[in-house]
């Protein structure tokens, strides 16, 4: 994900006790995840309001999954050259750079990257519409492979845009530039809403050709996205000089770097590709109802964990460049608290309002997510839910290890439950009852999720020389017990006003919202009372990370 940070050097000499500023540097975190929290909290709103489209123009048909299917591909690739391998490797390399011999090197090392990525992708566009070509004449027309390959060849040069834009996102990241790249996915949104409304109107009866029309808005953001980076990171240190740079030692350690990431990567993303197909065996419905359920629970997820998460690795680069383990492991213990301290509850909603969440969001009168779509994507989603607890740990985890430039140790971890998911996704094919088995690979992804943090954590308690003992997790489990009491009011809530309701003689979408939001109403008054009573100082640590006032102004 793109990224915010402070102006100057918030895991720099700002945190190393320069300019006054507290020498552990967490509030400058903090307060960099919360710029970039805003930035995408727009993207993620302009996001929501996008599925929501999708939900009204395709609901769960086979044109939709089919677009899922095809999107993973693009996505799988942007993970593997740009967000996830290359950023590993990238960014330390970069950061170290920078720190050491300057912005020129900087820039021509930069320069060098984009060039041997941007041969790289080429050939990897060419050979993958050459294979999508091929294998549309080897497959029924008009069927599901053919429909899912059709959109593939359409959607395959986004990756291209994607990738080079995730490289010139991790440029700016180094130099403390997230505004611009947060707006990056804010510009695909707007896209692809304008796009999704002239659709409704003008290919209303005709979805097929509605869904290509959008894969082709999706192509053409990405290119503008390009642009918008590349002139953002020639301002801040001169244009970037092309050059493969085969010679250059840095981009020789970079490429060793990225070979075990590459792999890793490339493992957990087939996964990702076989659950799909998977998926789609299901029923042409499946691959749909979990996009829609990703959806909701990485609305929270990308508020705040995937905004951390981006922040820290910077300043973790910074910390173990200049072998500052001690700040390392306060600051992840600190943003481990603060992001379970958010998301904790937004778990526990999710999993008990999952039906009405589902339902109040994507069903509207006119559109084509009705009855069966509101049940598949709730399933999805009460499985799905408890993951986001998982998901943000590994988010905090993964950059301490690249700060390091242990690349290999998120990868066995990933590897390993890659194989837990496929296992697994594969039992909930073959034995959940008709109708839940996605819900079952769902939780299965959830199941392996914490399969990898366990790992993980286990691998970086040895490394920093432990989290401070059992401070921070009996701190979580104090927020649990909140969160569980929370969740047991807005349930209950929500079922008595339902009741009442009907009782009445309404059942319109009005009494629905209605009881809703009464029990999102009573659970946040129940959560404040209750980490009030049980959490005080956690929460006491989070405000004053936000309104810390010595760290400087968020650069653009």
């Amino acid at each position: 994900m793109n990224s915010t940070s402070v102006h100057g050097e918030a895991a720099g000499s700002d945190a190393s006790g320069g300019g006054g500023a507290d020498r552990r540097g967490h509030p400058h975190v903090f307060r960099s995840a919360m710029a970039l929290g805003l930035c995408t909290g727009l993207s993620r709103l302009l996001g929501f309001v996008r599925e929501v489209l999708m939900a009204y123009c395709f609901g769960t048909s086979l044109i939709k999954s089919a677009f899922d299917v095809a999107f993973r591909v693009p996505n799988m690739l942007r993970s593997l050259f740009g967000e996830g391998a290359l950023s590993a490797a990238f960014v330390p390399t970069l950061a170290e750079t920078l720190a050491k011999e300057g912005p020129d090197a900087t820039r021509r090392l930069a320069g060098r990257v984009a060039a041997l990525l941007a041969g790289a992708l080429g050939l990897v566009l060419v050979a993958g519409l050459a294979g999508v070509t091929l294998a549309m004449t080897a497959v029924e027309p008009g069927g599901k492979a053919d429909t899912v390959l059709s959109l593939l060849r359409i959607l395959l040069p986004y990756m291209f845009f994607i990738c080079m834009v995730a490289m010139l996102s991790a440029v700016l990241n180094v130099h403390h530039r997230f505004v611009v790249p947060a707006m990056g996915p804010v510009l695909l949104n707007v896209v692809w809403i304008g796009a999704l409304v002239w659709v409704w109107f003008a290919f209303r009866d005709r979805p097929e050709t509605a869904i290509r029309v959008v894969c082709w808005a999706i192509v053409g953001a990405g290119a503008a996205q390009l642009a918008m980076l590349w002139a953002a990171a020639s301002h801040i240190g001169g244009r970037m000089d092309l050059d493969i740079g085969w010679r250059d030692e840095r981009v020789r350690r970079m490429l060793t770097l990225m070979g075990p990431a590459a792999l890793g990567i490339a493992v957990y993303q087939a996964n990702i590709m076989v659950s799909g197909i998977l998926a789609l065996l299901v029923g042409p419905w499946a691959p749909a109802a979990l996009s829609y359920a990703e959806r909701l629970v990485y609305l929270p997820l990308g508020l705040f964990a995937t905004a951390l998460g981006t922040v820290l690795l910077p300043a973790f680069s910074r910390h173990a460049a200049e072998d500052r383990v001690s700040e390392i492991r306060d600051t992840l213990v600190s943003s481990f608290r603060s992001v379970m301290l958010v998301l904790l509850p937004a778990a526990t909603l999710l999993s008990v309002l999952a039906t009405p969440v589902v339902e109040a969001i994507f069903s509207w009168k006119g559109g084509r997510f009705h009855g069966d779509s509101i049940a598949y994507t709730a399933r999805a989603l009460a499985c799905y839910a408890p993951g986001l607890v998982v998901f943000s740990t590994v988010k905090l985890l993964a950059p301490a290890f690249y700060a390091f430039k242990d690349i290999r140790t998120p990868v066995r971890a990933a590897c390993v439950a890659m194989a837990v998911n496929l296992v697994l996704n594969l039992v909930a094919v073959f034995t959940w009852p008709a109708g839940y088995e996605h819900a079952g690979m769902a939780l299965a992804t959830v199941f392996a999720s914490l399969v990898n943090t366990m790992m993980l954590a286990v691998a970086l308690n040895h490394r920093i020389g432990g989290y401070g003992g059992h401070e921070a997790l009996f701190a979580v489990a104090r927020m649990a017990v909140a969160a569980g009491l929370m969740g047991w009011a807005a349930y209950a809530v929500h079922g008595a006003t339902l009741t009442a309701a009907l009782m009445a003689g309404y059942i319109d979408k009005a009494a629905q919202g209605a009881a809703l939001i009464s029990a999102l109403g009573v659970a946040i008054v129940t959560y404040g009372v209750a980490v009030r009573i049980l959490c005080a100082e956690d929460v006491r640590r989070a405000f004053a990370g936000i309104r810390n006032r010595r760290s400087g102004p968020v650069s653009g």
